[in-house]
């Protein structure tokens, strides 16, 4: 044995070869293959239970506890803990012990519902019965005793317990048909092929005597692929092998219809399955706020270890002196004077840590997810968002990125249609850092889907369905019309062979009459007839189509394509091979055999993909209709075709069957053999489908225009299609100047020249701008639209480029163009490709928030790769609504989830989150100012009771509710006025300014609550019955102000009042006042010591103690108030101004009021000539370094 053989057999046995890791042996019916055939291998495979859940009775509490403490804040709040068990700290072990048992009880409670939900479902699922076949009888067991190789007996409208390889139906023809609705969502019926040698196996008994093996690839979560084949044992030495693809392969979840019954054989199950492979999860997205949270919560660690670091170092400065050291009363023990002076700082250190660490607010986050969770059914309580049409309404498939709903703007936006809008605009004078970008497909999300035939082109000569001219049907116009010259006698044949080729190269079923989704199809005049059904349709168009043009497909039965010609006589065609659609090719062929025995390989495409591999035709004439089509916004396909000889089809044939029956690279293969085989055409002509826009799609467009954003479509089609529908959606206007930077252009000039033509065009106007030369109703400003196609993409984003002179390359010298366009439409795009490109704006210096919205398979990377997804619930399936954040039933419903539920979600837990740290600011700094009056002694000011339902109790709910409804301006004015979306954008309620503001407000408030409290009894105050005032009576005063002000404070910040509101927030300060008097007038016998009794009730009884409440509330209050009213009065920002004119006209000013009227007027400046030029308005909501130029025009808006 040589050295290579020994290396195979190592290979395999201890490393394994590709083909031995990569495929499985599946044993049909659990029978071995005959002697000598080959060796039997007994394979282990998982049993069909399907398991969704996340914990087990065994493992919850375990697994519960470990996910919820790889939370940071979790994590502090256990240390902090046990520390507080540990060592002698100031305050119980329940003020941090009980918060965070209650936020860990809250969480796991929550995610333990939600697991036991999936296990009864997980519970009905494996338990339903299976029929399954044994010893030639059929047995009913569980579906999760299923097991890999048993054969399955499936009967009309049950669904597959498991993904299965179809070998007989009770149809002669093998096939059977199945609706993938709960896979994909599509609900048309698709064909399913049983294997050409099984087929004849229709009973028990007859299936249960098949000897047969499969080999297959292993487990792969592609719905849409599979690569097996099947070893059946006949009497013969030598088995016959068949391939098997995804049209053999039934999928669990689908259900059986028109079907009697079927046999299959199990190949994949349990959690091996397809479906259950697509369970995995996707990738975490973290919204802005959850970024400026954690941001803000690094900054309070370190102000919380400052504060502990402070008071550590000042408390051994203030025992410098011994008598402070310690004093009579209080002298130390023998161990506490024998330790070493730096483990008493050190737990000195610990113990201020624990007093201060109430700044770090836990239920915080247990709110946030609240806010977050209930917050979400808004969307799907919106009756506006509901589809009539589907019965169906938005769907929110992730809770976590609500407010970045209210996030994907830009606070300026290149300026739109000078001279036409009627809006604010804004001029990108430098660099834009301020853009946000909206990424949607064209086809089934901007249109309809909804496809109709409008003509064909067949050697130059044009018909259409009727005829029509000059926007008129043509009286006694007949099924088929031409508008221009008659072809001729040989033009007769080829427009026969034109319309036999779109009859027979398709994959559309015909159904008869039948119920689909409750409506009755198929009906005509009380009458049974016939109707198309198919996956894509495009096809389902171009059938009906030539239906109506004289030549109908009525089915395809025993292999055998039927169709009816205009003279009514029936032609049939034997079906040899399907050539399937793919995103790559672009194309479809299909090869049949007339009734005569001629070959025909017909062909459809897009241009692209046909014209290259044309050798005749009138090229020329059809490239020129196709393009005046694609122009129209019409999408186009050619048709061509080739006869075979005998000889090349046997070729042909053996080329398919030897790429079909490979194990690895099966696909690679294939696409190796499509493009040898489909060459040397003869081009046919064109047709052209149109697909009409989606109601208010251009308003939509335009709307977020106006918000800010900037919308790039990235579709497949060809760039004129997808230029006319950006006109018609209004991407693109009429006096927008497009860029091109396609193959076309590239071929001519080499993509360095053009990049930096494009540059230099978009950057010179831009350049010789400037702020106060710029006025906003001069139309001298030129708006840019830029298009580029696939090909092109792919060069610009090569990784091997070189480094121009100025130091960039191609990609950053792109971007830079794009960012000063209005609008970027990207043709000829692959799925990869779209993702690439989000990606790539994701990744730009500026770190945009992103959105990608789409409807179909294709559209999945992008919406994952987008820091928001939205998908749509259309034509093209379920992929892109099941992979998406967010799915919603129209384009248009678009609008309103961002300008008014995303603006709502912003502001809602922007003003949350900042209420949090500005409530415990309040709450902890008196704290740490008390330890300057009690000798660093870490003595709590707070009772122990108040320190633990602070956050819980007293505080929570008023701002619970004040992020679930709070509506700071009526949703009506927010969908006629989309520019206030720009006030939240860039994450401006969270920024720093904003945060300091908030903080030392807090800062301030505190300061006013302790030393107030402090001056006003410096003397000693005596209650009526001559009692003095203690320390727990000055802390429970401190405490009493911080509830009443914080929570006055919210209510002071609230403009959407409801009866709610109202009991929550005054609810809120009365259970705080009856708790107290409750637990400071009763002696409990739980408690050891009760050094609260009749506290509370002997501060209230004391005139001054009164007075001092009211008056500190009054004063912390003041500042904020008084800086409101100034800056509404002075320096009003447009919301402001609105909500002013809301209360003025009671809450109608949307029906009233012409918004334009309310935004901030711009401020006149005079130039040397004495000419006014408008500038820009500055607004405190735009707080960054002004870098836009903006500039507004009003006319005319009602």
């Amino acid at each position: 044995m040589d050295l290579s053989s020994i290396r195979k057999l190592i290979t395999r046995y201890c490393t394994g070869e590709e083909s031995w890791v990569d495929s499985r042996t599946v044993y049909i019916g659990q029978k071995e293959p005959p002697p000598g055939t080959e060796a039997y291998i007994p394979q282990r495979f998982p049993d069909n239970r399907i398991v969704s859940s996340k914990y087990t009775f065994w493992n919850f509490i375990p697994k519960n506890l470990f996910e919820q403490f790889r939370r940071i804040a979790n994590f502090y709040f256990l240390i902090i803990f046990l520390v507080q068990l540990i060592i002698d700290t100031p305050t119980s072990p329940t003020t941090s012990g009980l918060p965070l048992f209650f936020v860990i009880t809250v969480t796991a409670i929550k995610q333990g519902y939600e697991d036991w939900i999936r296990h009864k479902a997980d519970n009905a699922i494996n338990q339903c019965p299976v029929h399954i076949i044994q010893h030639g009888k059929v047995v009913r067991k569980q579906s999760q005793k299923l097991r890999v190789g048993d054969i399955v007996q499936v009967k009309e409208n049950e669904t597959f317990p498991c993904d299965l390889i179809l070998l007989s139906t009770s149809r002669e023809d093998g096939t059977c048909f199945v609706t993938t609705a709960s896979l994909d969502g599509e609900s048309s019926h698709k064909t399913y092929y049983a294997v050409q040698d099984t087929k004849a196996f229709n009973t028990a008994e007859e299936v249960d005597t098949l000897h047969a093996t499969i080999e297959c690839e292993q487990p792969q979560p592609d719905l849409y692929k599979f690569v097996g084949r099947i070893n059946i044992y006949l009497d013969r030495d030598e088995p016959i092998v068949r391939p098997l693809g995804s049209e053999n392969l039934l999928l669990r979840g689908a259900t059986l219809k028109n079907t009697e019954y079927i046999h299959a054989v199990a190949i994949y199950t349990g959690m091996e399955t397809k479906m259950a492979l697509n369970y995995q999860s996707k990738s975490q997205k973290r919204s802005a706020v959850e970024k400026s949270m954690n941001a803000y919560l690094i900054v309070y660690l370190c102000i919380l270890i400052s504060k502990a670091l402070i008071n550590t170092v000042l408390k051994y400065a203030w025992q410098a002196n011994p008598n402070r050291d310690e004093p009579w009363y209080n002298q130390k023990t023998e161990t506490e004077r024998q330790r070493h002076v730096l483990i008493r700082a050190f737990t000195d250190f610990l113990a201020f840590m624990v007093l201060f660490n109430y700044i770090i607010p836990v239920s915080m986050y247990v709110t946030v997810e609240m806010q977050k969770f209930l917050g979400s059914y808004f969307i799907l309580w919106d009756d506006d968002m509901f589809d009539e049409e589907l019965g169906e309404g938005p769907l929110v498939n992730t809770s976590d990125l609500n407010e970045e709903l209210g996030q994907v703007g830009n606070l300026f936006s290149p300026l739109q249609n000078c001279c036409q809008s009627h809006y604010w605009f804004t001029v990108s004078v430098l660099s834009s850092s301020q853009v946000e970008y909206v990424f949607t497909d064209k086809t089934g999300t901007l249109t309809e889907n909804n496809m109709e035939l409008r003509e064909c082109c067949v050697d130059g000569h044009v018909y259409v369905p009727h005829a029509i001219c000059n926007g008129q049907i043509l009286p006694g116009a007949t099924g088929m019309d031409m508008i221009d010259s008659s072809p001729g006698v040989d033009g007769k044949e080829r427009e026969e062979l034109f319309f036999r080729a779109l009859c027979l190269c398709h994959t559309v079923q015909v159904k008869e009459e039948e119920t689909v989704d409750g409506i009755k199809r198929g009906i005509h005049q009380g009458k049974s007839t016939s109707f198309y059904i198919s996956s894509s349709p495009d096809e389902v168009a171009l059938v009906e189509g030539m239906k109506r043009l004289g030549f109908t497909y009525l089915r395809l039965k025993d292999s055998h394509m039927e169709i009816l010609n205009r003279e009514d006589e029936m032609e049939r065609f034997e079906l040899l091979e399907v050539l399937n659609f793919d995103s790559v090719r672009r194309r479809m062929s299909v090869i049949v055999r007339s009734s005569s025995g001629d070959y025909y390989l017909f062909c459809k495409g897009a241009d692209s993909s046909v014209f290259p591999r044309v050798v005749s035709g009138k090229v020329e004439q059809v490239r020129a209709r196709v393009e005046h089509n694609a122009v129209e916004g019409l999408r186009t396909l050619c048709v061509a075709y080739k006869k075979l000889t005998h000889e090349e089809y046997e070729e042909t044939c053996h080329l398919l069957n030897r790429a079909k029956l490979a194990l690895q690279d099966r696909d690679k293969k294939l696409a190796e053999a499509y493009d040898v085989i489909e060459k040397d055409f003869i081009l046919l002509g064109a047709t052209a489908v149109e697909d009409r826009l989606q109601d208010k799609a251009a308003d939509t467009i335009e709307s977020l225009h106006k918000a800010g954003m900037k919308v790039w479509v990235l579709t497949g089609d060809k760039m004129e299609t997808a230029a006319a529908t950006c006109y018609a959606s209004k991407l693109f206007h009429r006096n927008t100047q497009i860029l091109e930077l396609t193959t076309k252009r590239t071929e001519e000039q080499s993509l360095h020249d053009v990049l930096f033509d494009l540059s230099r065009t978009v950057l010179r106007q831009h350049g010789s701008m400037t702020r106060d030369t710029f006025s906003g109703l001069s139309g001298d400003y030129q708006d840019y639209g830029l298009i580029i196609d696939g090909a092109t993409l792919s060069a610009v984003l090569k990784p091997t480029q070189e480094v121009t002179s100025n130091g960039g390359n191609y990609k950053e010298i792109f971007l830079e163009i794009c960012r000063n366009c209005s609008a970027v439409l990207c043709c000829r795009m692959a799925p990869l490709q779209k993702a690439q490109i989000v990606k790539m704006i994701k990744a730009s210096k500026e770190r945009p928030i992103t959105l990608a919205i789409g409807d179909g398979a294709n559209d999945v990377s992008m919406i994952l790769e987008a820091h928001v997804g939205i998908g749509i619930m259309g034509k093209e399936g379920r992929q892109a609504a099941r992979n998406s954040d967010y799915a919603i039933t129209k384009f248009k419903h678009l609008k309103k989830m961002l300008l008014v539920h995303g603006h709502y979600y912003y502001i809602r837990i922007a003003e949350l989150v900042q209420y949090f740290f500005y409530k415990n600011v309040c709450f902890i700094f008196p704290q740490f100012l008390y330890q300057f009056f009690c000798g660093f002694s870490q003595q709590p000011l707070y009772d122990t009771a108040y320190l633990t339902l602070y956050n819980i109790s007293f505080t929570s709910l008023p701002i619970l509710l004040y992020s679930l409804m709070e509506q700071h301006i009526n949703m009506d004015i927010l969908k006629r006025d989309p520019t206030l979306y720009r006030d939240i954008a860039k994450n401006s309620l969270l920024r720093w300014p904003t945060f300091i503001y908030w903080t030392f407000l807090g800062v301030f408030d505190a300061v006013v609550f302790f030393f107030g409290a402090f001056f006003l009894f410096d003397n000693t105050t005596f209650t009526s019955n001559g009692q003095m005032f203690g320390n727990w009576t000055f802390g429970t005063l401190v405490f009493t102000v911080l509830v009443f002000t914080v929570t006055l404070k919210l209510a002071l910040d609230t403009h959407y009042w409801t009866w709610i509101n109202h009991f929550v927030i005054w609810g809120s300060l009365l259970f705080y006042v009856i708790f107290s008097l409750l637990w400071g007038g009763i002696i409990w016998p739980f408690l050891n010591y009760q050094r609260m009794y009749y506290v509370f009730m002997q501060m209230l009884s004391s005139g001054p103690a009164w007075l001092s409440i009211i008056l500190l509330i009054i004063v912390s209050l003041l500042p904020d108030v008084v800086k409101k009213v100034l800056c509404r009065a002075l320096w009003p920002t447009t919301t402001e101004r609105i909500q002013n004119a809301d209360k003025l006209y009671k809450g109608h000013l949307s029906e009233f009021t012409p918004l334009s009227s309310l935004h901030a007027p711009p401020v006149r400046k005079h130039d040397r000539h004495g000419n006014e030029n408008q500038n820009r308005t500055h607004r405190r909501s735009d707080s960054s370094p002004p870098k836009k130029l903006m500039c507004t025009y009003w006319g005319g808006q009602a």
